[in-house]
């Protein structure tokens, strides 16, 4: 399976690994987060998932694997209409996207149309001095799909989006000074940041960690004042929990806490 995984304490490794084909995509990946994905997402003792691509490959995905001749090519109009239901609930794009928990996304080398559009769907960026993000789709005619160019909107606003989406790439220093990348760091210590990033949102009591990435991610959704009062109903549910209380008290015992999730 291309797609591997490991599991290290409370955080869950993902890698595509197709190194031979710089990780572009293929229809293994797709079924490996379909398999992975919900697993993680029911795994109690997983807090934080961390994506990658496999070094030997030079890139975190090189995008559509344009050697396979049935790539970006439709039979009909009407299969394609009849299929978009499922099609977008398997999407790994909107897996991804959906995910509950935390996701970090540690950029290895290029990351190119989907490839690039994955990374927008994680919900931090630990980047090595290597990446470089490019959506060449309108090169070949297409766009990038599943809101690719407005979900790079999302994190650098329209002009630098507007400039991605016509081709225009974006290496890791300017990445990091947009903000598109929150940590910017040699490529030999990419996995180890990224993990140490991971361990630290794994420490946070697991419900407040995903309440506040649901949070965040409604807020581009609903207006200031409807997300304000939601958040009051996300507080008060928070505010029953028993990581709540354990929380508190380790503070006020000056000690470590030991949240379970519960």
């Amino acid at each position: 399976m291309p797609l591997l995984y490991e599991k290290r304490g409370h955080v869950g490794i993902l890698t595509l690994s197709r190194p031979e084909a710089r990780n572009a995509w293929c229809a293994e990946f797709h079924a490996g987060l379909q398999e992975q994905l919900p697993r993680l997402e029911d795994d109690s003792e997983i807090r934080c998932v961390v994506l990658t691509g496999d070094d030997k490959g030079g890139a975190f995905s090189a995008g559509a694997d344009l050697k396979n001749p049935r790539t970006h090519t439709e039979s009909s109009a009407a299969h394609f209409i009849e299929e978009l239901p499922r099609r977008r609930r398997l999407s790994p794009i909107m897996m991804l996207a959906d995910f509950a928990k935390p996701i970090v996304a540690a950029v290895n080398g290029y990351a190119i149309g989907i490839g690039c559009i994955l990374t927008y769907c994680c919900d931090l960026i630990v980047a090595s001095e290597q990446a470089e993000w490019r959506l060449p789709q309108v090169a070949l005619g297409i766009l990038p799909a599943q809101g690719g160019s407005s979900r790079a909107a999302r994190w650098i606003g329209k002009g630098l989006a507007m400039r991605l989406a016509l081709g225009f790439p974006l290496k890791a220093d300017e990445a990091y000074r947009i903000g598109l990348a929150q940590w910017l760091v040699p490529h030999p210590e990419l996995m180890a940041k990224a993990i140490e990033v991971a361990e630290h949102i794994a420490s946070l009591p697991p419900l407040a960690a995903r309440l506040a990435k649901e949070s965040v991610n409604s807020g581009f959704e609903i207006p200031l004042g409807e997300l304000a009062n939601v958040d009051l109903y996300r507080f008060m549910a928070l505010e029953q929990t028993e990581d709540k209380n354990e929380g508190h008290r380790a503070w006020r015992e000056r000690r470590k806490p030991q949240f379970k999730g519960r």
